[in-house]
This record gives structure tokens, sequence and C-alpha cells, in this order.
């Protein structure tokens, strides 16, 4: 991407922010040479990079990266045998560290089931160098001190350097307290000079005291003298000191070595750290941002849901939506000045650098980006002054270069083309390079002012009108992107806004001539359109939502109600169980009467026949409804039953359809998912469905085929149970049956509102509930056809 290019499009401001989000220089640095790339792989591979970044993010709230340095300027030094600084090694230390925190970070996430398997191929070609960790922090404490611990020599050193000053103070103390001293001195202290311990002297008695004398005091007041008594012990602390700094230097010399020889290994180690740190930055941006994984392509399409520029506040920035290259490559955009043409220019332009650039662009879930080997735009007034060059000359310097160089995988930003001269010439000229830009298959979006233009995308072949909106009550722009509708001029509804008088305005509207005027009414017409779509969009939508909602509650009140259904089945299921315990102990009590009766006698009286009869009949449970059942019987409709006819069992309540009849006395019932037998007089006729009229078909391979009036999806994919659902509506409709039953299973209710959905749709289906409690219950939808 050319240089200017990245600076119109701000770019680099966009990577200011995301510089803010990195923990390290490593991570700056790979921000710093990030460019938009033209592989769509590596493109997906930076994509799917900063998805698993969010991931981790949204899992574990952030990633452990801290403690991180850029280490390849001393770790290359140590490798040709340079020695470095206590605090160099440590920073290597704290590396090493912070890279073996996040191979262990990553590790565990991967072992819980998060799958993140770029992070992980990262994780596993850090390789911890513990030892060399180790040597250096053994060695070196966190303030990049050498520790005593380093090294035996180094320990006994440090030991007589600590006995010579304590010789040394205690001798200049006892100076310091003598009476005979103490009106010599200028202050009764110890103090250091040129790494010596001395006392400070009055001038006057410098014969008097005797010594080395080290400084004076800006005065002269004061001279800063070494006394005899301690020059041989400040000898030997000397001595010490030098023996402890070349044993120190030993010692970083060695742990350089041993840094030294793992050179390459750091370096990679480094090159890890810097593309994690870089990919946990963008993934934090991408939180701030609100964005989404964008879809990629090489087919020049473009379609952005909601976009947002990143550099325009959330509080002031409108989301537009944008498509271009499905069944349009130009989109030419009108509208009035300051009313959201650039910024949608930049918009599209920026986000497409992003994406390319493996960053989530912040837009609305589906949106989709077209990756384009070059990028060209032509914004702004901003070039060079020292050119001496018009407006248009400017302009035009940039769209010959453009048009150099614009091929099919390029994507074209215009903006106020053909400005800056005489309008007719203008406006001829934005035509023409529009024309040339179409034939070359690049992707153009262009904003204009010429009502030239507006008739553009009608006459031309892959071309739209859109316009940014402007609302005439407030004199002020909305920022909405209105694909299909051009811009149209509000010069004389602003005028009147503003009280300029119809006079006027009428002898200007004269001036205009009448297939501009035509031009004028038919998108002011469009435009209104548009606005009544959006409305009753909008109203769809919160419609649709409170549809949902309901529709939620009343499936959550079903299930309740299911629950209760179930609840009060079981009591009443165990009432009954004990009611026939009670009668079968009865009956069993009344038999064994009769038994020891024919036991004691062999004739039994009439009356104690009777008697255990009145008993028998008392331990039968007796069915409350059992009248209402008589009278149902005997004011049923009777007629000869068919397959196919509507009926009720009545000792069930439940609706079904005959199947076939299996004597003079019983016929065959489909009531839900069963089929039982059912004596006459148990049946209520309630309807007999209309024949089906159907058309002979081509073979009859299916004319003798028996279809069930039950299909079972139970077990099925949702994709093959809903191919096998529509060929049985049809081999039913052809069967000619009026109520079928579509068993689906509960399970997670995916199927069951899939064929739901379905069947709404169907043009045949007069309804369809919810099978009954005995009719397989949410598990089973009934179909009633028209």
């Amino acid at each position: 991407m050319q240089e200017r290019i990245i600076r119109v499009l701000e770019y680099e401001k966009m990577k200011k922010q995301l510089i803010e989000h990195v923990s390290s220089s490593l991570g700056r640095s790979k921000v710093e040479q990030l460019i938009p790339s033209t592989s769509i792989e590596e493109i997906s591979q930076r994509q799917n990079e900063t998805f698993e970044g969010t991931k981790v993010l949204r899992l574990k709230g952030q990633a452990p990266l801290g403690g991180i340095f850029d280490i390849r300027a001393s770790v290359k030094r140590a490798g040709i045998g340079g020695s470095l600084s206590p605090s160099e090694l440590i920073e290597i230390s704290s590396t090493i560290y912070g890279g073996r925190r996040f191979k262990h970070f990553i590790e565990d996430l991967a072992e819980d089931g998060v799958e993140i398997p770029l992070l992980q191929q990262l994780a596993e070609n850090i390789v911890p160098l513990t030892d060399l960790e180790r040597a250096i922090k053994q060695c070196i404490d966190d303030y990049g001190v050498v520790l005593d611990s380093a090294s035996s020599a180094l320990r006994t050193i440090r030991h007589q350097i600590r006995s010579f000053e304590s010789g040394i103070r205690s001798k200049l103390e006892n100076i310091i307290r003598s009476s005979s001293t103490q009106k010599m001195l200028s202050d009764a202290l110890i103090t250091i000079r040129n790494d010596r311990f001395v006392v400070p002297v009055k001038q006057e008695y410098r014969g008097s005291f005797g010594g080395i004398v080290h400084d004076q005091s800006a005065s002269g007041a004061t001279l800063f003298i070494e006394p005899q008594a301690v020059v041989t012990m400040n000898n030997q602390l000397r001595e010490a000191k030098a023996k402890e700094t070349k044993e120190v230097e030993r010692i970083l010399a060695e742990l350089s070595a041993h840094v030294g020889e793992h050179t390459d290994e750091l370096l990679v180690y480094v090159d890890i750290l810097g593309d994690v740190d870089f990919i946990f930055a963008k993934a934090h941006y991408s939180k701030r941002l609100k964005a989404v994984q964008p879809k990629l392509n090489t087919d020049g399409q473009v379609q952005l849901f909601q976009a947002r520029h990143p550099l325009i506040a959330d509080e002031e920035v409108v989301p537009i939506d944008v498509e271009l290259g499905k069944t349009f490559s130009s989109l030419i955009i009108t509208g009035p000045n300051t009313g959201g043409k650039t910024v949608t220019l930049k918009t599209i332009g920026l986000l497409t650098l992003m994406a390319q650039s493996g960053l989530h662009i912040p837009a609305e879930e589906g949106s989709e980006t077209a990756v384009f080997q070059t990028v060209f735009a032509d914004i702004g007034d901003e070039q060079s002054i020292e050119q001496s060059l018009s407006t248009f000359s400017s302009h035009m310097v940039n769209i010959v270069d453009i048009l150099k160089k614009v091929d099919h995988e390029s994507l074209v930003l215009f903006d106020e083309l053909g400005a800056g001269t005489d309008p007719t010439e203008g406006a001829a000229l934005a035509i023409a390079i529009l024309d040339h830009v179409y034939r070359c298959g690049a992707r153009v979006v262009a904003t204009t002012h010429y009502s030239e233009l507006k008739g553009y995308a009608y006459n031309r072949e892959g071309a739209m009108n859109a316009s940014v909106e402007f609302d005439v009550e407030t004199l002020r722009p909305t920022y909405r992107l209105l694909i299909g509708v051009p811009g149209r001029s509000n010069a004389f509804a602003i005028s009147r806004r503003l009280g300029l008088s119809e006079e006027i305005i009428d002898l200007a509207k004269a001036q205009i001539n009448t297939e501009n005027s035509q031009i004028e009414n038919m998108i002011a017409s469009l435009e209104e359109s548009k606005k009544s779509s959006r409305a009753e969009w909008e109203e769809t939508i919160k419609l649709r939502e409170e549809a949902e909602k309901l529709r939620n509650d009343l499936i959550e009140k079903l299930e309740l109600l299911e629950d209760e259904k179930d609840q009060v089945m079981a009591e009443a299921e165990k009432k009954a169980e004990d009611a026939v315990s009670k009668a079968r102990q009865e009956a069993e009590g009344v038999i064994k009467d009769l038994r020891r009766l024919q036991k004691d006698a062999n004739v039994i009286k009439e009356h104690q026949l009777i008697e255990a009869k009145k008993r028998l009949e008392e331990a039968t449970p007796s069915l409350k409804n059992k009248k209402k059942q008589q009278k149902i019987k005997k004011a049923a409709k009777r007629q000869e039953l068919k397959p196919g006819d509507e009926v009720k069992v009545i000792s069930f309540g439940q609706k079904g359809h005959i199947v076939e009849k299996v004597n003079e006395k019983e016929y065959q019932v489909q009531l839900g998912i069963m089929k039982m037998k059912v004596h006459i007089d148990d049946i209520q006729y309630l309807d007999r469905p209309k024949p089906v009229e159907t058309k002979p078909l081509a073979t009859v391979k299916g004319n003798d085929h028996h279809v069930k009036p039950e299909l079972d999806l139970r077990g099925q994919r949702y994709e093959e149970a809903l191919i096998k659902l529509e060929k049985y509506l049809d081999d039913a409709l052809l069967a000619g049956y009026h109520q079928v039953s579509i068993i689906h299973g509960k399970g997670t209710m995916a199927l069951r509102k899939g064929v739901k959905e379905y069947l709404k749709k169907h043009r045949h289906v007069k309804s369809s509930r919810d099978g009954g409690m005995n009719e397989g219950g949410l598990g089973n939808t009934v179909v009633e056809f028209k």
C-alpha cells in the first residue's frame, strides 16, 4: 500500500490506538511494522490469531505478559563474547520467566478443552530455558545487585570489606569523640572522599592534625583529612574492593557466556513473545471497539453491517450499512456538505485495511470484506502547496496516477470526483473516469455534488446510487447512508426554512428545466419510501421481538402445564391403583366366603348368593362420568364409519381418526401415536374430511404404497428430517388423510422448532398443534390439512 493512502485513510492514527494495548516494546515494534497483507491465507491466519486472543480474554480476562523485554541486542552481544551488565541479565531472566509462565497458561487452557490451536503452536515453540533463568537469579537480585552467594570467593571478599569498614569506622569514631581533637573538627562526623574514609578538619588546625588531605570545602575553611591511623586500613579496604570488582566481572562474564550459548533459542523466544504480545494487543483493541471477525473473499465483495469509524467517539459515530461488489461494482454517493460522505469513504477504506492487517473490524456479525491487492484513494485537499497546483489540478495528479495502476483487484475511493472546475466539464470527466475504472473491473466508491451523476447509476450496468440522509426540519445531516437513493438538492427547502420568500424560491424553481425537476421529485419520492420502509422495518423488528417474548412465555407456561398434568396423572393413577387394589381385596374376601360356604354345605342358599353378588358390585370402582358417557352414546350420531373419519373415543376423551374396520362391533382408531381397537359404542362421530382431488401420477410406483398416519423423525438429523417431512406430507395428501401426526420427540427442542417453522410455511397445512396428554405431548405435532 502506498504511504499516501495509509496517511489519507488515517491508518497510522488507528495504529496509535492499537499501540496503547501492547505490554512490551516487542509488541510495540510489531505494531509499528504492521502493514496490510494481500495474501488471503496470511490474512485468515492473522484474523484467527486475533479471534483466539479474544476468546482467551473472554474466558480469563487477560493473558500473563508482564516482565517481557526486548533483549535481542543484549543476546547478540553475549553471542559474540561480550559481557552483559546485571540489569541486562535480569531482563533476560525476567523474559524467560514471562515466556515460561505464558506457556503454562496456554497449556492449562488447552487441557480445559479451549480450542486455541494457533496460540498452542506458539506456546509449544517456547523452549523453557530454566537452567539459564535459575543461574541468573542465583547470582543477581531483582534490583540488579550481584549477590554474595554468587561465588564463595565473592562471599569471602565482601566479608573482608565489611570487616575493614567496621574497623575504620571504629577508629575514626574514637578520634572524633576525643576531647583533644573535637575543637579541631568542623563537625563530628565521618564521611568519604575518593573512596576513603575521612573527617572534616578546620583549616587552621591542618598542621596540628596530620594525615592526608583528600578534599576541601567550597569556602576552603574545612579540609577533609584521612588520619594517619587509618591509612593502612583504607589501603586494605581499597584492595579488597578491587578484588570484589574483579570477581563480579568474572561472574558477569560467566553468566554472559551462558547466555551466549543460547543465542539462537533466545532470539526465537523473543520473536514468539513479540507475536504473542501483538496478538493480545489486537484482541484488546477488538474488545475496545466491540469489533467482529469479518468473512473474507477474493471476489471483490464488501458487505458491512452497522460499520463504525474507529477514530470517531462511540457517542458521536453513526453506524452505516455498505454493500459493494455483489450486484454492482460502482457506488455513487451524493448529498450535502458535512453530511458524512467523506467519513463513509474513509470508513470503507480503513476497515478494509484493518481487515487485511488481521484486525477485527467495528461492525456487526456477518460483515464481509474483500482482499484487494491495491487500495487507492483521492480524498481531501491535502496536496502540497509547494507545487502551486489548484484544487482541481492536485486532484487530477492523483487520479492520473490511480488510473495508471488500477486493475480488477483494486478498491478505488474518489472524494468529490471532478470538483474544482466548470460543472459541465467536471461532470463529464467524472463519468468518463468512472466508466474507465468500471471497465478495469475495480470496485469504486465515489462522492459527488453533480446532478448529472445522480442519473449515472440508472444508465450504467453495475452502478448504484446512494446518498447521505439530510433532515430538512432540523437542517442537520443524520449521517445515515441510503443505498439505492440518490441525494437531492435541499437548497430550496433549506432556504424556505431560513425565511427566504416564496416569490424568490418560485423564481429560482422556474430557472430549473423540467427534466431536473422530475429527477428531484423522483428522488424525494425515493427518500420518502426509504424512510417509510425503515420505519416499517423497525416496527416489524419490535413486533417480532414482542412475539418472540410472548412465544417463549407461552412455551414456559406450557411446559409448566405439562408438568402439572403429569403430576395430576400420577396422582390419579395412584388413586386408581389404590381403588383397584381395594376392590381386588374385597373380591378375594367374597370368593373366600363363597368357598367357605361351599365347604360348609353342599347347597348355597339364594339369599347368600345375592348378598355375595351385591358385595362384588360394590367392590368395583365406579367412574363419575358413567351417566354422561351413556348420554353421549345415546346421542351419538349413528352412521357407517369410514377410514379417515374424525372421531372421539369417549372413554379416553381424545380425538382421533378411523384407520380401518375390524368387524361389525370394533374399529381400529389412531389416537396420536397410538393405534387401538375400540368398540363402536365407545366411538363418537365428529367429521368427515372432504376428498382431495389429485392428478394422476406419471408413474404407478407409489399408487399402492401404504402411507402411515404418522411420521417418526426421532433420531434424524435436522436436514434429513425436513426432507423426509416434505415427502411425507405430499404422500399423506395423496393418500387422502385429513390429519396426521409428526413424531419428533422433545430432546433439545431444535427438531420440534424446525418442524413447526416448516409446517407454518406449507401451503396445504391448515393448522398444527402439540399432541395431547395421550398423543405424546410436546414430542408430537398433530397436523390438519386444508
